[in-house]
């Protein structure tokens, strides 16, 4: 072709420039354009999110570098080279931004200081729960403006709950429980209006409840328990009306509930238990007719369990246990056909038991006990067919048991132990093969127990103990091999020990004393390896001892005494290394003591006493430093009296009389320093009576008649002020008796048959004077009578004393006169000045109040303040005749009895006044309070520590020893417990309210009506009514036992003796304050000694005082989780 035939001419080319600018114009608007432009625009905006994602990389492996981990590999896949959104527990959303991080359960040990939170704006779970996280929660926390799930549960967290919380306005769960958060809750978190679940509990978390809880409407489960909030719940937690969970238990709260939570209809839980919550239950619980749970358990309740309780119709647990509830169980509780639990025990209940009960078919447990119950138990009882544990002891039921409880099939535990129940036991019961306690103890039941007891092959416990029984024991009790607890003491049983027992490997407590058994002793033991405790005194079992008694390595108290046992004592007794109590007393045993008995070296009592006992004593005996008591009189021991036995030094009675020992007493006695009785009568002692005697202080009674005892008595007993009783008749005694007062109120019959004693004594001859005494005289005789005339003078004025403070009594029986005595005061004014500073006995002014009286504080116009007692003056009418009502005795009992006493530890009396308007009495007003009060604030009790707590007991004991030992005559307080304890600021003891005292008589009858606080008093005297120190020395133990535990110890001294023995120690110490240390943890421990003594033993309380006077020391060689049956065990302490 032609060159020129390729040239366009101008058209075409103009057509084409246009065909191409329109194509240009069509692009523009096409899809795919469109879509290529898209990509070009999200490229800057996938940049910006990159930017965002490596922020929240940096700041995650940032906190990750700051945790410590214990050593071990960090959550490796958190790593820059993996991408984040597959990291363990990140959740990311589509646009790969983390919207949730759980990583929960890590031990990663670390805090949130380097956690930053503005990196996260996207996130809405945040769940750190269980990591062991410590320190604080940051303020940048409210940064997380989009969360709604946070969990910092289960770690160490400590510091305030910051207020930036309640910023996170999209939050619908918060969970902080279970760390160390203290401070106030923040009244920002109730801004959280979608709120759902509010956990924060188990933290130490202080203040009241702020009203503006209210303001969570959607609130739907609450628990705020385990802290230690204060104050009233407030009336606006009505308001929530979608809470169906609320847990304030565990806390201080105070006040009353307030009516307003009848609003909460939707409530299925509600616990308030173990605060300080007083007043009466609202009747608008009623309301909640939604309520599964209802725990108002441990608090100041008072006033009836109210009617409308029968409304919760939905109700399967109701525990209202531990109040001060009274009046009858209502009826209408019988509505509450779903019920399974039902604990109302510890209360003041009255009434009977209603026969409405009878209704409630779905009831597991029922447990009444610790009330004032009265009246038969209701047959009906037999219609509750699931019913697993039934507890009524401790009431006041009569009657029989119905037969109709066979019908409780299901029945695994039944206690109606200390009541007043009669008869016979039916044989319905029989039928409870599934039983394993049967608690029957201390009632009034009589006749043979039925055959059909056989049946009961699943016991672990039986205890039948201080009834009227008669007729054999079930022989089959232990046919299944599962007894653990047999006590069927103090009884009139009949016949062998049950054929099963001899097999029975399984028993830990055997109590078969005081009864009439028979048989041969060495055919009814069995070989029984866990067995703890065996006493089968006072009955008539013979036969020897057999050889396998001494495969029992784990008995701690072996008691076979008044019996009719013979042969030899078993060498394999040696084998018994953990033996506390040996005691085979007043049977017919012969052959000698061996030596190897010494290897018992946790023996501190050994009782041989009243046998055929032959040989000598065996010096190593005075190996056992342990002992506290031994007693081998009354046997055909010759040979002399061991000195080694000065080395048991805690030795408390020491008795070998009525035996054929000779030689001289050995001096090593006298170091028996704790030696309380020492007997050595009826043997053939020769030489003199150690003058080194003077060393045994705490000597009480010493009986060396009816030996050969001779030369003089040595003056050093003069020294011997706490000998209250002597006897050294027929001996070969000569000189002046001593001039102690254990002489002087001796008879003639304790001196009689010497030599030539003289002395002072009414039928003993008066000592001649020697001649250097005739010439002391004449110099002496004139100042004898100016001294003679001085005390004369003297006299006359104590006399008129005397006769002013006898006079009292004597003018306090009148109501109609007026008669004032304020020591070193004008009465009559101070009586206006009190009555002026109390505005007429205002109740504003009032600190307490008992029985009798209320005791109001009043500022004199001296600025001084008073305590002021003013007794309860009933009408006219009541005090008519001449029986002396119960207040003017308590009047006349407690000035009386502070007249005469004076000591640091007994509460100052200034004066009194007794006129038809008012009679009160005026003391010295102590700033600390009561001891009842003390324990119960949760925060003065933490303040109250272990050294304290052991101080007051020292000083109750100083002065209840004081009271029963240097008084005469002896005052018995009979009311000794926490509320008539009173403190000064520096925690010095003061024994009050002496209103129920008694001075003892000892020539006349010392029963009385009851009286003390209920819990306190001894149980003997609930049949025996007699007065004497013991009553006292009981309610010290109970007294001691709440100083160590920080509340009443109601429990544990109801409870039997093995589910004591099971408990552990730290269990029954003051959580309240931190663990003793071991340097203050051995004495403390003796205290406990000392307080489980009181209640079982009843030592006096000189001894009690003298054991608290001695510090001990040393290493705590046992943990926190020790046994108390152990504990007992090491300690050589047997209850």
């Amino acid at each position: 072709m032609h060159p020129s035939s390729v040239i366009m001419s101008p058209l075409p080319i103009l057509l084409l420039r246009a065909i191409l600018a329109l194509i240009s114009v069509l692009a523009t608007s096409h899809p795919l354009v469109r879509h290529s432009y898209v990509i070009a625009s999200s490229s800057s905006i996938g940049n910006y999110d990159r930017t965002a994602a490596r922020g929240e990389v940096e700041a995650l492996l940032k906190w990750k570098s700051s945790l410590k981990g214990q050593g071990r590999p960090l959550l490796p896949s958190w790593n820059a080279t993996i991408p984040s959104c597959s990291w363990v527990g990140i959740s990311c959303d589509s646009s790969r931004r983390i919207v949730s991080l759980n990583i929960s359960g890590y031990d990663l040990y670390g805090t949130l200081r380097n956690f930053d939170f503005s990196s996260f704006p996207d996130m809405t779970t945040l769940v750190l729960a269980n990591i062991s996280l410590s320190g604080t929660i940051p303020p940048s926390i409210g940064n997380l403006s989009e969360l709604n799930h946070l969990d910092f549960s289960q770690n160490h967290l400590s510091g305030s709950i910051p207020d930036s919380l309640g910023r996170l306005g999209s939050l619908t769960n918060l969970f902080l429980n279970e760390n160390n958060l203290s401070g106030q809750i923040p009244s920002a978190i109730c801004n959280l209006s979608k709120l759902s679940v509010l956990y924060l509990n188990k933290n130490q978390l202080t203040g009241s409840f702020s009203r503006e809880i209210g303001k969570l409407e959607s609130l739907t489960d609450l628990r705020l328990n385990k802290n230690k909030l204060s104050g009233h719940i407030p009336s606006t937690i009505g308001d929530l009306s979608k809470l169906s969970f609320l847990y304030l238990h565990k806390n201080q709260l105070s006040g009353s509930i307030p009516s307003e939570i009848g609003k909460l209809e939707s409530l299925g839980e509600l616990d308030l238990s173990e605060n300080e919550l007083s007043g009466h239950i609202p009747s608008t619980i009623g309301n909640l007719s939604k309520l599964r749970l209802l725990y108002l358990y441990a608090n100041l309740f008072n006033g009836s369990v109210p009617r409308e309780i029968g409304k919760l119709e939905s109700l399967t647990v109701l525990q209202l246990l531990g109040n001060k509830l009274s009046g009858h169980i209502p009826s209408t509780i019988s509505n509450l056909s779903k019920l399974s639990v039902l604990y109302l025990y510890e209360n003041q209940l009255t009434g009977s038991v209603p026969s409405e009960i009878g209704k409630l078919e779905s009831l597991i447990e029922l447990a009444l006990y610790d009330n004032k119950l009265s009246g038969h138990i209701p047959s009906t009882i037999g219609n509750l067919s699931k019913l697993s544990e039934l507890y009524l002891y401790k009431n006041q039921l009569i009657g029989s048991v119905p037969s109709e409880i066979g019908k409780l099939e299901s029945l695994t535990k039944l206690a109606l132990y200390d009541n007043k129940l009669s008869g016979h036991i039916p044989s319905t019961i029989g039928n409870l093969s599934k039983l394993e306690v049967l608690s029957l103890f201390t009632n009034l039941f009589s006749g043979s127990l039925p055959v059909e007891m056989n049946n009961l092959t699943q016991l672990t416990n039986l205890q039948l103990g201080d009834n009227n029984f008669t007729g054999n024991l079930p022989p089959d009790v232990c046919r299944d091999g599962v007894l653990v607890n047999i006590s069927v003491a103090f009884n009139f049983f009949t016949g062998p020990i049950p054929r099963s027992l001899k097999n029975c490997s399984t028993l830990f407590r055997v109590r078969l004393d005081y009864n009439q058994l028979t048989g041969d002793i060495s055919d009814a033991l069995g070989t029984y390896l866990n067995l703890y405790y065996l006493d089968l005194s006072y009955n008539e079992l013979h036969g020897m001892l057999p050889a396998r008694i001494g495969q029992y390595n784990n008995l701690t108290l072996l008691r076979i005494s008044n019996n009719k046992i013979s042969g030899a004592l078993p060498s394999e007794l040696e084998n018994m290394k953990r033996l506390n109590v040996l005691d085979l007393s007043t049977n017919h045993i012969s052959g000698g003591i061996t030596k190897d008995l010494a290897k018992l070296k946790k023996l501190f009592e050994l009782s041989l006493e009243n046998n055929e006992l032959t040989g000598s004593i065996p010096p190593e005996i005075g190996t056992i430093l342990t002992l506290r008591n031994l007693s081998l009189s009354k046997n055909r021991l010759v040979g002399h009296i061991p000195k080694q036995l000065g080395n048991c030094i805690d030795l408390l009675s020491l008795n070998l009389s009525g035996n054929e020992l000779h030689d001289s007493i050995p001096v090593e006695i006298s170091n028996l320093r704790s030696l309380e009785i020492l007997d050595l009568s009826g043997n053939s002692l020769v030489g003199e009576i150690p003058e080194q005697f003077w060393r045994l202080q705490s000597l009480e009674t010493l009986n060396l008649s009816h030996n050969n005892l001779s030369g003089e008595i040595s003056s050093t007993f003069n020294d011997m002020a706490g000998l209250k009783t002597v006897d050294v008749s027929y001996n070969q005694l000569e000189g002046p008796i001593p001039n102690s007062t254990a002489f002087h109120n001796a008879s003639i019959d304790a001196v009689r048959g010497n030599k030539g004693l003289c002395g002072g004594i009414v039928g003993l001859e008066t000592c001649p004077l020697e001649k250097e005494d005739r010439k002391l005289l004449v110099i002496l005789l004139p100042i004898i009578a100016i001294m003679l005339l001085f005390m004369v003078t003297l006299g006359f004025w104590h006399t008129m004393i005397g006769r002013t403070k006898r006079n009292v009594e004597d003018q306090l029986v009148s109501t109609n006169g007026n008669l004032f005595a304020i020591w070193s005061y004008d009465g009559v004014i101070m009586y206006e000045n009190i009555i002026e500073a109390t505005e007429e006995f205002d109740s504003k002014y009032c600190i307490g109040s008992g029985a009798y009286g209320s005791v109001y504080k009043a500022r004199l116009s001296t600025d001084q303040i008073v305590a002021v007692k003013k007794f309860h003056i009933m009408p006219d009418e009541d005090i008519v005749g001449t029986t002396e009502i119960s207040w003017q005795k308590a009047f006349r009992s407690e000035i009386r009895a502070l007249i005469e006493i004076r000591h640091r530890n007994i509460v100052k009396l200034y004066g009194f006044c007794s006129s038809p308007r008012h009679s009160f009495l005026v003391y010295e007003y102590l700033e600390g309070g009561n001891l009842e009060n003390l324990l119960s604030d949760r925060e003065t009790a933490a303040g109250f520590g272990w050294l304290e707590r052991r101080n007051v007991a020292r000083g109750v004991a100083d002065a209840l020893c004081y009271m029963h030992h240097d008084c005469s005559p002896s005052i018995i307080h009979r009311d000794i417990s926490s509320k008539n304890i009173l403190l000064d600021l520096e925690y010095e003891v003061h024994v009050s309210d002496f209103g129920t005292a008694r001075f003892m008589k000892p020539d006349s009858s010392n029963c009385t009506s009851f009286a003390g606080t209920f819990g306190y008093a001894a149980p003997e005297l609930a049949y025996t009514m007699e007065v004497n120190e013991k009553c006292d020395v009981y309610s010290f133990g109970v007294l001691t036992l709440e100083l160590i535990m920080g509340r009443h110890p109601g429990d544990l001294i109801s409870s039997s003796l093995s589910s004591v023995y099971h408990m552990q120690l730290k269990e029954i110490l003051d959580q309240r304050i931190p663990y003793p240390k071991d340097e203050i943890m051995a004495d403390l421990i003796s205290v406990l000694d000392i307080a489980f003594s009181c209640l079982s033993y009843r030592p006096t309380m000189k001894q009690v005082s003298q054991g608290l006077s001695t510090r001990r020391s040393g290493t705590l060689d046992y943990s926190w989780e020790i046994n108390l049956g152990e504990l007992f065990n090491l300690r050589g302490l047997i209850l």
